[in-house]
């Protein structure tokens, strides 16, 4: 096999090991919470939410008032006059509701000025019908004539006024969250769009040089490799095709896959390509997005083993540091520096790297390149290790 010198390492001790992740704070549900509403959003109902805060308001309305007259000795009959501005009010901004589910979906400067329309008209039959109602209830002996009956429309007005702004305040938040949500849902389709489209790119690259490496072997008749070749290329596709383009692996899956994929190299390049795994037992259970590494080895191949008689060494290595991994794709090869400019002129390789990374991890991650010890190349990538990629 071509990873015959895969080992790994034994996780050092650390007290940060034995820290166990906070447990996420879980929604109420229990039957107190059920029975007041606590356990789904309030304004996941828009409509009971709508009924909830207009009876709350206007009874919060009935009972000040109502405690207002009281406290100034206003008699009884108060209460019914009180009683007849709440159902006065209550009716009223009924109305007003169902012109507003109208207004508020029209041009801006419409909604303003149709509302404020409302408001005044409503202001003015509520101001007519309380000068009415304290006439006839409260202060029998008063004859309200003309202009006297608007004379509580400031009042009104202001009351009204502040209920045309909440009801505005909250649907437009409403709505806000509405876009917010739908526009979280359409990023993180483009960001798993973009990933798929990533991912697409490598199985054409690598079954176009599998397929020559095979047709060569077929020309040469040397039937019993090109068999071997095909037997592992079928295996390294079914995985590849069984997986979802944006699914995220284990490190340990991503080294097994890469095994799979060296196989098949090591079919074309015999000897010339050894392969060296040195991953770290803490890191195996890191997540990242599938066939992240394979473009990192693939690029060494092209450009330290390809080119070199004797091949080269490649080392694939993942270490613990703090909560991230890193992970090292290395090669003895003498590409150096121009390695990273012709593989990312293909459009894949480094290139297809970086853009995964960037989607996947935010500025949760980093992706440097430098000329290693051995005098090649090295890549190296470092994730978080707790955390799933963004995509996911």
């Amino acid at each position: 096999m071509a990873t015959d010198s895969a080992t790994l390492m034994r996780p050092e001790p650390s007290g940060a090991q034995s820290l166990k992740r906070p447990r996420a704070i879980a929604p109420r549900s229990g039957p107190l919470a059920r029975s007041v509403g606590l356990d789904v959003p309030f304004f996941a109902d828009k409509n009971r939410a709508f009924w909830i805060l207009q009876s709350v308001g206007w009874t919060g309305y009935f009972v000040l008032r109502t405690l207002g007259g009281v406290a100034n000795a206003m008699g009884l009959m108060f209460v019914v006059h009180t009683l007849l501005l709440t159902a006065t009010g209550y009716s009223l901004t009924l109305l007003m509701g169902t012109l507003f589910r109208r207004l508020i979906s029209m041009r801006a400067l419409y909604t303003v000025v149709l509302s404020l329309g409302a408001v005044v008209l409503a202001s003015t039959a509520f101001s007519i019908i309380e000068t009415w109602s304290h006439s006839t209830f409260v202060d029998p002996g008063s004859r309200p004539v003309g202009v006297k009956y608007l004379g509580a429309i400031l009042l009104n007005f202001a009351l009204l006024a502040a209920w045309a702004a909440l009801y505005y305040g909250i649907n437009y938040y409403l709505l806000l969250e509405d876009e917010i949500d739908q526009r979280g849902r359409l990023e993180s389709q483009a960001s798993s769009a973009q990933l798929a489209m990533l991912r697409y790119q490598l199985n054409p690259h690598f079954l176009f040089n599998t397929l020559n490496s095979i047709s060569t072997l077929v020309l040469l008749k040397q039937t019993e490799r090109a068999n071997a070749m095909l037997a592992r290329l079928s295996s390294f596709l079914r995985y590849t095709l069984a997986n979802e383009p944006t699914a995220q692996v284990t490190l340990a899956q991503e080294v097994e896959t890469l095994k799979l994929y060296l196989e098949i190299e090591k079919m074309r390049f015999e000897d010339r390509l050894r392969p060296h795994f040195r991953i770290d037992a803490a890191t195996i259970g890191a997540r990242l997005p599938s066939l992240l590494l394979q473009p990192l080895i693939e690029n060494a191949i092209k450009y330290a083993v390809t080119p070199s008689e004797t091949g080269a060494d490649i080392w694939i290595s993942a270490r613990r540091e703090g909560n991230a991994v890193c992970i090292e794709v290395a090669d003895n090869g003498s590409g150096g520096q121009d390695c990273l400019v012709a593989t990312q002129s293909t459009g894949v390789g480094l290139a297809n790297t970086k853009d995964r990374l960037a989607q996947a991890y935010g500025a949760a991650h980093s992706f440097t390149t430098k000329t290693n010890e051995h005098g090649g190349f090295s890549v190296i990538v470092e994730i978080p290790l707790d955390a799933r990629p963004i995509a996911g």
